[in-house]
C-alpha cells in the first residue's frame, strides 16, 4: 500500500493505493484558488498546503480505512514545481517516514501523470501529450527513458490559458482554464491569431501578448469569442505535433495527460486526428488529469517495486526535474 503526497502547484493531494490489484483507496485534494484577476503565488500556496496537509492526510486515512501502520511506503512529489509548496510538503513526507519507519521515495511529478495515465487506460506504449499549467510537452518511451520529443519553448498551455483568464477577469473557481472552456463553447466567431510551431516545439508567449492586446486595446469581440479562438489556436499547434510525433515514432495510440488534458474541445479535437490515423486516443477525466496525490502513489508504487528508494539526505526538492532525466527501470 503507497500513500502519495503531491503539492507541487495550487493542487494538494493525498492519496493512498493499493498497488497489487491497481485499487485507489482514497484520492483526496484541496485547491488554492485566488480572486479573479489573480494568479497564486509560491509563499501563499505554501502556506494554504501547509494548513491543510494534516487534516487531508486525516481524511485521505480515514476514507480508506487505514491507519498510517498500514502503508508500506510513503511517496511525495521532488519536482518540478514551486519551490516553496513543493518543500512544505516533502517535509510532511520525510517526518511520517521517519515517525513511523516507512521508506520513502522522491516521485518526479510528470512520471506521476504519465504512469497513472497508464494505469487507469491500459495504454501499453503511447505517445504522450503531457499539458498542465507548468509543462507542455509530446513525450514517447524508449530504452528506459520517457524521451521528449516536443515540448513548449516558454510558458506552458495552461499557464498560457490561465493567464488569459486574469486578463479578461474571469473567476479561477474551480479552476481558470475550466472556465475558459465553457466561455469557448459559446463562441461564435474566430480571430485570427499567431500560430507559432517550430518544428517539434511551440511557442505560446507570443499568441498570449497579441490576445491581451486585443483586449487592452478595446475590442469589439466578446470574451467568448476570444477564448475560443485562443483555445482552438493553442490546440491546433498540440495536435500537429502529437501527430508529427506519432508518425516519427509509428505509434497508433495517444494518450493525454496533466490537467489541460481533461479539456473536452482537446479531447475532441485529438480524437479527430487519432481517428483519421486509425489510432486510439486515451484520455481521463478531472480525478486523474488534474495533479492528485493518487499519481505520485502509483509511480512511486512502481519504483519502490523495483527496488528504488530515496535516501533521508537525498528527499531535497527541485523546480526543475526533467521527464527524461528519470531512469525508467520498472517498463
Amino acid at each position: 500500500i503507497a500513500l502519495g503526497l503531491e503539492g507541487s502547484a495550487n493542487k494538494l493531494g493525498i492519496g493512498i493505493l493499493e498497488f497489487e490489484t491497481s485499487k485507489t483507496l482514497s484520492n483526496c485534494r484541496r485547491t488554492f484558488i485566488t480572486p479573479p484577476g489573480t494568479g497564486f503565488l509560491p509563499k501563499d500556496t505554501a502556506k494554504h498546503h501547509r494548513d491543510n496537509i494534516l487534516s487531508l492526510l486525516k481524511e485521505a486515512l480515514s476514507e480508506a480505512h487505514l491507519t498510517m501502520h498500514d502503508i508500506d511506503v510513503i511517496c511525495f512529489t521532488k519536482g518540478p514545481g514551486m519551490y516553496p509548496p513543493l518543500l512544505g510538503v516533502a517535509y510532511v513526507a520525510r517526518t511520517l517516514s521517519l515517525l513511523y519507519k516507512k521508506p520513502i521515495v522522491g516521485v518526479n511529478h510528470c512520471i506521476g501523470h504519465i504512469e497513472m495515465g497508464r494505469m487507469i487506460t491500459g495504454a501499453q506504449d503511447p505517445i504522450v501529450l503531457y499539458v498542465s499549467g507548468g509543462n507542455t510537452q509530446v513525450i514517447a518511451y524508449s530504452s528506459n527513458r520517457y524521451r521528449i520529443f516536443g515540448e513548449a519553448l516558454d510558458i506552458a498551455v495552461g499557464n498560457c490559458l490561465d493567464r488569459f483568464a486574469r486578463t479578461i477577469n474571469i473567476s479561477n473557481d474551480p479552476s481558470p482554464g475550466y472556465n475558459i472552456e465553457q466561455y469557448a463553447k459559446k463562441g461564435k466567431q474566430f480571430v485570427e491569431m499567431p500560430y507559432t510551431v517550430k518544428g517539434m516545439d511551440v511557442s505560446f508567449s507570443g499568441i498570449l501578448a497579441f490576445a491581451d492586446k486585443l483586449v487592452q486595446d478595446g475590442t469589439h469581440y466578446s470574451k467568448e469569442d476570444l477564448c475560443y479562438s485562443l483555445q482552438e489556436t493553442v490546440f491546433s499547434m498540440l495536435v500537429e505535433i502529437t501527430e508529427r510525433a506519432m508518425a516519427h515514432v509509428g505509434s497508433n495510440q495517444v494518450l493525454l495527460v496533466g490537467g489541460v488534458a481533461c479539456n473536452l474541445r482537446l479531447q475532441e479535437m485529438m480524437g479527430q486526428m487519432v481517428q483519421q490515423r486509425k489510432g486510439i486516443l486515451y484520455a481521463t477525466d478531472e480525478r486523474f488529469c488534474i495533479d492528485n496525490g493518487l499519481m505520485i502513489a502509483q509511480a512511486g508504487a512502481l519504483m519502490y517495486k523495483t527496488g528504488i528508494t530515496t535516501p533521508l539526505q537525498d528527499t531535497w526538492c527541485t523546480q526543475r526535474y526533467r521527464t527524461d532525466a528519470v531512469h525508467v527501470n520498472w517498463r
